[in-house]
C-alpha cells in the first residue's frame, strides 16, 4: 500500500461509524485516508449482515431519539434517488405488557420530539396483525415512519460515494500504535504489511477490534460478544409475513426482535441478549443447535403461522458493548490526536450519520463533549441501560 502524502485524518474502520466519520470530514474538504482490515460491511463486522433497524424510540433516551432522528434524515438524503432499495419503511412495533413503564418513557419522549406513532390497543393489535400471539403483550406503539436500513450494501455505498468525494480507502491491517510525538501525540501508525501512514489526526472506528489494539485502554471496557441470528422460511403464497402486512418488531420484556420477509430472504428474528465474550477474528461464524432450538420454540409460540418453517439462513456477528450500552467517542487519554469511536452495542448502526456528524464536529469546531460517551464513565463491569 502506497501513502505517499500526510493525510489530514485516518480513520480506521471502514464499518458504519468510521464510513460516515469519513463521508463528513472530506466533506468538509480534509485529506482522509479510510482503511479496513477486511472491507466495508465485511463478514466479520458488527456492520455487516443483511439489515439493521432503524428506529426512534429509546424510552427517556431522548439523545438517542434525536440522533436517531438525524440519521434517518441523513440517510435517506444519501440514499436519495440513485441507491433504492438500501431503506424499507417497514413501521417499527413495540410490545409491551401491562404497566411497562419503558413504553410510557418511549411515548413520552416520541411525542416530545415530534416523532409520528400511534399507540395501539391489544384488541386492536390482535385484528391488524393476526399473525402474532400476543399473550403477555398489552399495548403496541408503532412508529410508522422508521424500518429497515439494508447495512452491508448501505456501508459499502457509503465508503464508494466518499471515495468520489475525495477521500482515499485502503485495505491493511493496523497494528498497535506504538509512535509519539514529543507533545504526546501520535505521528504515524503502521500496518501489519510494514508501512507507514503519517496524519495530523487519527479515528480508530474500529468496533468489536478496539479492545485488541488498544489493550491497556479498552481491554476491558470493550466486550464484543457472539449474536446469533436466524431467517424462517415463510410458506409458499403466505403474505402474512410480507413488508405490506407486518411490522419490524421488538419486545423488551422476551428479549427478542424480527423483520419481515424483506427481498424475498425470510422472516428474521433474535434474541437481543448478549452472548458469550469473543474474539472477532477467529469466533466460529456457525450457529449452535440450542440457539437454534430456543429461537423455533419461541418462534412456533409467537408466530404460530411459522410453527414448521424451515431455517433458510443463519448468521453469527458480534455487537462490541459498552458497560451501559452507551457509545465511546473520546480522545485517547495520552495521545491528543487519536480517537476512539464506537461501542455501538447492539444498537449503533442507526445513528451512524448522526455519530459521524458529531465526530466531525469534535475534531474541526472543538464541538463540546458529550459526557455520556466519554471513556471515564464506561467501566469494567455490564450493567446495560441502553436498549
Amino acid at each position: 500500500m502506497s501513502t505517499p502524502e500526510r493525510h489530514d485524518v485516518v480513520v480506521i474502520g471502514a464499518g458504519v461509524f468510521g464510513a460516515w466519520v469519513a463521508w463528513h470530514l472530506v466533506g468538509r474538504g480534509k485529506r482522509v485516508l479510510l482503511v479496513d482490515a477486511y472491507g466495508p460491511g465485511n463478514a466479520r463486522s458488527s456492520s455487516g449482515e443483511e439489515s439493521r433497524i432503524i428506529r426512534m424510540g429509546y424510552g427517556a433516551d431522548e439523545i438517542y431519539t434525536r440522533w436517531a432522528q438525524r440519521s434517518l434524515e441523513l440517510w435517506t438524503d444519501f440514499f436519495g434517488f440513485k441507491r433504492p432499495g438500501l431503506f424499507h419503511e417497514t413501521g417499527v412495533l413495540w410490545l409491551a405488557g401491562e404497566g411497562d413503564a419503558r413504553a410510557r418513557e418511549t411515548v413520552a419522549t416520541l411525542r416530545g420530539c415530534g416523532v409520528a406513532f400511534e399507540e395501539i390497543d391489544r384488541d386492536e393489535l390482535e385484528k391488524r396483525y393476526p399473525q402474532i400471539a400476543f399473550d403477555g403483550i398489552a399495548v403496541g406503539v408503532l412508529e410508522p415512519n422508521s424500518g429497515v436500513l439494508m447495512a452491508r450494501r448501505a456501508v459499502t455505498a457509503l465508503v464508494e460515494a466518499a471515495m468520489m468525494k475525495g477521500a482515499e480507502y485502503a485495505v491493511a491491517e493496523v497494528v498497535t500504535p506504538q509512535c509519539t510525538d514529543a507533545g504526546g501525540g501520535l505521528t504515524a501508525i503502521t500496518t501489519r504489511g510494514g508501512a507507514r501512514i503519517e496524519a495530523d489526526q487519527f479515528v480508530f472506528a474500529c468496533g468489536a477490534w478496539l479492545g485488541k489494539l488498544f489493550p491497556d485502554v479498552l481491554g476491558e471496557r470493550i466486550f464484543p460478544t457472539r449474536q446469533e441470528v436466524f431467517f424462517f422460511g415463510v410458506p409458499a403464497g403466505d403474505r402474512r409475513f410480507s413488508p405490506a402486512a407486518m411490522p419490524t418488531f421488538l419486545f423488551q420484556r422476551d428479549e427478542s426482535y424480527g423483520m419481515p420477509d424483506l427481498e424475498g430472504r425470510g422472516f428474521k428474528i433474535a434474541l437481543d441478549r448478549h452472548g458469550v465474550r469473543v474474539d472477532p477474528d477467529t469466533q466460529s461464524r456457525i450457529v449452535s443447535e440450542e440457539a437454534a432450538e430456543e429461537v423455533r420454540r419461541y418462534v412456533a409460540r409467537r408466530f404460530p403461522g411459522l410453527r414448521d418453517a424451515p431455517i433458510v439462513e443463519t448468521r453469527v456477528c458480534q455487537y462490541e458493548n459498552t458497560s451501559s450500552g452507551d457509545f465511546l467517542i473520546d480522545q485517547h487519554p495520552e495521545l491528543e490526536n487519536v480517537w476512539f469511536v464506537g461501542g455501538g452495542s447492539g444498537h449503533g448502526f442507526k445513528h451512524g450519520p448522526a455519530v459521524g456528524e458529531y465526530v466531525a464536529g469534535r475534531i474541526l469546531d472543538g464541538a463540546v463533549a458529550d459526557p455520556r460517551f466519554s471513556l471515564s464513565s464506561k467501566d469494567t463491569v455490564q450493567r446495560r441501560a441502553v436498549y
